[in-house]
């Protein structure tokens, strides 16, 4: 990782300021090739942290920007190396051509995440913090910023490193015991181990059943809409959207597959999906695009049953309520209510009814404050929610292993059989943050001896 690295940061459209970023021994010195701070001395004799007005040159020695340098000397720095920040005006052309400079100078292309993955190899950040970055670059709301910010910043780490550490004390003590009989080490019993163990199970446990708000937050709620052809989802998801997303016509079986598109109500992020109409078809496209609408209702966080409310209801109606009703929450929507109704509440099998025109756009704030409020994240976005499904099946498997050692222990398996769930939870807890157990255990017992021996 001696090598200089280089990179636009800021993106190749144009804007007000642009970055172009350096970490790596030596990378004040490339630098130095292409930037003159009107300082009078090159970038890495001025005060590191202070930004420096200067002028930047292509590769045939011509300005082409007053540009600002900051100089972070390792290990103080995002990367924990050499760093350099060039804040140029924002035009693609001078950071092509800035670039451009900087691999003549004697930089490479960065690769994807480069300056990240040093910052974990250094030390910097843990691989929760890492992920979290890819987070809130990709945070879609303000919830998943908070969330993903207070990851970047350790919180997750923190939560688990009192876990991870208790679990190689606990493995390297009895360890110690073992392999050094005649040392004066406390004596090792399991039982003193349990209550701890217990604590662990349950942290890990209820930081796992975060894992389906986390999704919610990261990816959206799944909201499908279902109904018979002609009831008019594509009209409700054309409304609920903002534009004409889906085909509407007078014409029934319009929408044949399914249709997503995002939303926002409020806080919460929503990707609605318009179904083809449930109904009886001889044609074979028509048919899987019916399958796919009953797949999509029981795959969704939430099921509309939209309904014709100027139609009396039929078969085709109460199938589509009834792969409605397959999700795990469902309400129903009187569609047209603008035209003479011939569809009451009392009729619908659904607790929440809304009464809508979607086609004139009224009736449609009550609903979208609904799904606000009934999905609107009721947790703390302050890290402790897990987004990755990496993570989430790395700290289902910890807990597991915990669990199963405690069942071994209540029923009195040797403690070296019990050690063996404890290390394969440090394991799924060490492909979480990055650590390596192996060495951490042996760094365990030897920390127990006097220096020296």
């Amino acid at each position: 990782m001696s090598d200089v690295i280089a990179a636009i940061s800021t993106g190749r459209q144009p804007c007000a300021i642009g970055i172009l970023r350096l970490s790596g021994e030596g990378c004040a010195d490339v630098v130095g090739k292409v930037f003159e701070p009107y300082a009078g001395k090159p970038l890495g004799k001025l005060a590191e942290r202070k930004l420096w007005l200067g002028r930047l040159f292509d590769v045939q020695g011509r300005l082409i920007d007053q540009a600002m340098a900051v100089f972070c000397r390792a290990p103080h720095s995002y990367t924990g190396e050499d760093t350099v920040e060039l804040h140029c005006h924002g035009s693609p052309a001078v950071l092509s051509a800035g670039l451009e400079a900087l691999f003549r100078a004697g930089a490479r292309q960065a690769g994807p995440g480069e300056f990240t993955k040093r910052a974990f190899l250094n030390g910097k950040m843990d691989l929760t913090c890492a992920e979290a970055v890819i987070d809130l670059i990709d945070a879609q709301t303000t919830d998943m910023a908070a969330n993903a910010a207070a990851q970047v910043g350790g919180s997750l780490e923190r939560r688990l490193r009192p876990i991870y550490d208790g679990l190689v004390g606990l493995c390297s003590h009895y360890h110690a015991v073992l392999d050094y009989p005649d040392e004066d080490i406390p004596d090792f019993q399991l039982a003193d181990f349990e209550a701890a163990l217990r604590e662990d199970a349950e942290t890990l446990e209820a930081l796992h059943a975060t894992c389906d708000r986390g999704r919610i937050l990261k990816q959206g709620v799944r909201i499908a809409l279902i109904g018979k052809p002609n009831a008019g989802k594509s009209s409700l998801l054309n409304a609920l959207v903002g534009f004409d997303r889906a085909i509407v016509t007078e014409i029934p079986g319009t929408t044949r597959d399914t249709v997503e598109e995002t939303a926002r109500f409020g806080r919460v992020l929503a990707r609605i999906t318009d179904t083809a109409g449930i109904h009886e078809t001889g044609d074979r496209i028509e048919a899987l695009g019916v399958e796919r609408s009953k797949a999509a209702a029981k795959q969704a966080d939430l099921a509309i049953f939209v309904c014709d409310a100027a139609v009396p209801l039929d078969e085709e109606d109460r199938k589509a309520m009834e792969a409605a009703r397959s999700a795990p929450r469902s309400i129903a929507v009187l569609n047209k209510t603008d035209l003479e109704q011939r569809v009451f509440r009392v009729q619908l099998p659904f607790e929440t009814i809304f009464s809508v025109s979607a086609a004139r756009g009224v009736g449609l704030v009550p609903l979208c404050d609904w799904i606000e409020q009934t999905f609107a994240n009721d947790l703390p976005c302050d890290g402790s929610i897990l987004t990755n499904t990496r993570q989430g099946d790395a700290v289902r498997r910890a807990a597991e292993s915990i669990r199963a050692a405690l069942a071994a222990m209540k029923a009195g398996i040797t403690p070296d059989a019990v050690l063996i769930e404890l290390e394969a939870a440090m394991e799924a807890l060490g492909e979480l943050t990055g650590r390596t157990v192996r060495e951490d255990i042996t760094q365990g017992i030897f920390s127990r001896f006097c220096v020296g021996k």
